[in-house]
């Protein structure tokens, strides 16, 4: 089926009958759009780009949590179906994705989980409709191949936070209110809590070099931009701050992966770098001899000469912050800290 058939069939209310691609409609990266913030009582989008939940429960613990928040609740289509290790057909779940940005009644939009898979949809989307029908699309990891995508051909600004399957602790839910209910330019800063010890241990920022940047964040997972570079799906990275975080990549793995970056001429572009947190990113049993994970900064961050950090808390973890995916901002590396130059939302 193609793009013009599959939208006719869809179903998707108030679309045009022509699929705009991605290499037809092509954003200037300076019109930017920011979505309207969530206010209490708006009904969020449940959708599964990605892989398909291996639990109902998941889907219901997701939809309990977001009505915790004082959202209303509207599952997609295809949340408990299953098509191999997706939820449905490719086809089928960009079809969820779009109607939720033209359901009028639907504010905002939550990936359930990741996984692999989002990033097979981006020929399939209109992004003509999404910029007509812009929504907060929160998520992370595999959701990384959306949230750039989307900015990149829509200028949609999109967030990378947590996903439905997420812990939605304290810590995590206060800065989703901060950043998509209150519409904070936000000021992102590590907990500094010692607990019983003589110096704070966990969570701390590591400074590759000092000093301070300013430019759009962009970024996400890792593997996911890795694999996506070369396609008309990513944005401009020119005088931009890159920010990365992956989990359970051994060490040369990460290594082949930063090479990749500098070899597509993506970090030398940059005007700043933050690594969130590499998740389980060691060299695993028995590789005593192994490079380190501060090795490789060292070897393929610290020679670029411009303000980088990494520890921030954003990856898979717990605690997480929404960090938008477009919006200008300034980083101390020295600090380890994260300033929003203006709200991520329309107001």
């Amino acid at each position: 089926m193609n793009r013009r058939n599959f939208l006719q069939n869809a179903g998707v209310a108030g679309v045009t009958t022509t699929f705009l691609s991605s290499f037809d409609n092509p954003i200037m990266q300076n019109t930017i759009l920011k979505p309207p913030r969530l206010k209490t009582g708006d009904t969020i989008g449940l959708v599964c780009p990605a892989g398909a939940p291996f639990l109902r429960e998941t889907i219901q613990i997701t939809q309990e949590s977001v009505e915790a928040l004082g959202f209303k609740v509207k599952l997609g289509k295809y949340l408990t179906t299953r098509s191999g290790y997706f939820t449905a057909k490719d086809t089928d779940r960009a079809q969820d994705l779009l109607q939720m940005f033209a359901d009028t009644q639907v504010k905002g939009i939550l990936a359930v989980q990741g996984g692999w898979g989002s990033a097979r949809l981006l020929n399939l989307l209109d992004y003509d409709l999404i910029r007509k029908n812009p929504k907060v699309l929160i998520g992370y990891s595999d959701i990384t191949a959306l949230l750039n995508s989307i900015f990149a051909k829509s200028g949609l600004i999109t967030f990378h936070g947590p996903v439905g399957a997420s812990s939605w602790n304290s810590f995590s839910t206060d800065w989703f209110k901060k950043i998509l209910m209150l519409g904070e330019s936000a000021f992102f800063q590590n907990p500094k809590e010692k607990g019983d010890n003589l110096t704070q241990v966990n969570d701390r920022i590591m400074t590759i070099n000092g000093g301070k940047a300013k430019g759009k964040l962009l970024g996400g997972n890792l593997t996911i931009l890795s694999t996506l570079m070369g396609t008309p799906y990513l944005p401009d990275w020119k005088g931009n701050i890159l920010f990365v975080e992956d989990i359970n990549e051994g060490i040369y793995k990460i290594d082949r992966m930063l090479t990749h970056l500098r070899l597509a001429g993506v970090l030398g572009q940059l005007s700043g770098f933050v690594f969130g947190k590499c998740t389980d990113c060691g060299p695993g049993d028995g590789v005593y001899g192994s490079a380190t994970f501060e090795d490789l900064l060292d070897e393929h961050i610290k020679p670029l000469g411009i303000p980088a950090f990494y520890g921030a808390m954003i990856g898979h973890i717990g605690n997480k912050f929404t960090i938008p995916v477009g919006v200008e901002a300034e980083i101390d590396a020295g600090k380890g800290t994260i300033q929003l130059l203006e709200s991520p939302v329309s107001v």
